[in-house]
């Protein structure tokens, strides 16, 4: 679990992942620590809530969650982001890139 993590926080309802996103990639994947937060490039552009779109499918991917059970819940036209994952999970998937 990513309970020592300083990017990830367990809640009442889940997890609240502080994120730094970097929209236009490549590809989507995990770029580490950007200080507190856990670096994510994501494949899609700044426009149109795109990246925001594409950062929640990432995150409901690689945590093997409905993308029905994660949102941006601060930053959502920031590359700093607070993103709420419900339910249980195991946030350290998204640093090991699973």
């Amino acid at each position: 679990m990513a309970e020592g993590a300083p990017w990830a926080r367990r809640t009442a309802d889940g997890w609240a992942l502080a994120l730094h996103v970097q929209p236009g990639a490549k590809r989507s994947a995990a770029a580490g620590l950007h200080g507190e937060r856990l670096k994510l490039r994501i494949a899609a552009p700044a426009v149109d809530g795109r990246a925001n779109d594409a950062l929640i499918a990432f995150v409901a991917a690689t945590l093997g969650v409905p993308k029905a059970r994660v949102a941006v819940a601060k930053g959502e036209r920031s590359r700093e982001k607070l993103v709420v994952v419900s339910g249980e999970c195991d946030p350290a998937r998204l640093a090991a890139g699973d």
